[in-house]
């Protein structure tokens, strides 16, 4: 079985420090905790980064390795072509993951570059506790697409 690949963007490793009003007060470790157990036998592969490059070196990897990919690409959801090419190559689900709803926030946050082509669903505005369910959503997507 391969593993699912829970990719997190810039300032994500200030979960539950940063922002706590929008953000919540849940740290990436907890989050982590409940992604694995969300994914029962599934290995998952969780990992953050503040760099653009790593975490496009990550989906290539993920590509190479996965069956499918959630990200929260934080930041780089608004500005990055060079993300949304990568995506493009992975052929298993993508979930775009955002913890605010996003479309409620401000307008510089509306234009996901990588729900252009790549994402296959968005979850978003559910706080950090809709991580497990876009892992549980993610086991869904892989065995629909084996069928």
């Amino acid at each position: 079985m391969k593993p699912i690949y829970v990719l997190n963007g810039p300032n994500l490793n200030r979960l539950g420090k940063r922002e706590p009003e929008i953000y919540g007060t849940t740290t990436l470790a907890e989050v982590e905790a409940w992604c694995r157990e969300a994914a029962g036998d599934r290995p998952v592969e969780f990992r953050q980064t503040n760099s653009e490059e790593r975490l496009i070196d990550w989906v290539h990897e993920a590509i190479d390795e996965g069956d499918g990919i959630i990200i929260n690409p934080a930041a780089f959801t608004f500005t990055s072509i060079a993300l949304l090419d990568a995506l493009k190559m992975f052929k298993g689900p993508i979930i775009e993951f955002h913890i605010s709803n996003v479309h409620r926030r401000e307008p510089i946050y509306h234009r996901s570059y990588v729900s252009m082509t790549a994402a296959t669903t968005v979850m978003a505005g559910l706080g950090a506790e809709g991580y497990p369910l876009a892992v549980k959503a993610l086991e869904m997507l892989i065995m629909k697409q084996r069928w």
